[in-house]
């Protein structure tokens, strides 16, 4: 088993040389305002911001948003479940990604959850997208099973979890 803490450290040490303009905060009500205009043309066409919006007033979720030059530029969220949190998205604007900003939120949900003394993280991944999966297990994430025709009922989705 790798020591976490220090794979940690060392992605934060490079997240901070590479992404010294971007800083992380809490969703606000006006955030998610401004992702109501923006979802589908800036970040991705399959999410829905009705069910983003439902998730942002769980009180159970945490969002947060990467911003830059006051503008978002990703957001990702989590939903605690008794001791354990379920990454619910992490997603970086189309122009903006291949940066950091996914890892930067991604460090930032460990840290919240670890604040939280929640014992794992899992998360559900679509089997082609490589690029998350390869983001996963730098923070070392562990794949642990296979939900079939998860996504659109055709891609099956990849199970990861972390042990914190």
């Amino acid at each position: 088993m790798h020591d976490w803490r220090k794979i940690i450290k060392a992605m934060v040490n490079f997240l901070d040389k590479n992404s010294a303009s971007v800083s992380i905060s809490p969703m606000t009500h006006e955030d998610l305002l401004y992702l109501e205009k923006n979802l589908i043309t800036d970040f991705d066409d399959f999410w829905n911001f009705s069910i983003l919006a439902q998730e942002f007033s769980n009180d159970n979720t945490t969002y947060i948003v990467a911003k830059q030059n006051e503008q978002i530029v990703g957001f990702a969220g989590i939903l605690t479940i008794i001791d354990e949190a379920n990454i619910m998205n992490i997603v970086t604007k189309k122009d903006k990604r291949h940066l950091g900003i996914g890892s930067l939120l991604l460090k930032n949900l460990i840290n919240i959850s670890m604040q939280k003394n929640l014992k794992s993280i899992t998360l559900e991944v679509n089997e082609h997208n490589i690029h998350a999966i390869k983001l996963y297990e730098k923070f070392n994430f562990n794949k642990i099973g296979i939900r079939k025709k998860y996504y659109n009922n055709t891609d099956s989705a990849i199970i990861m979890t972390l042990y914190i």
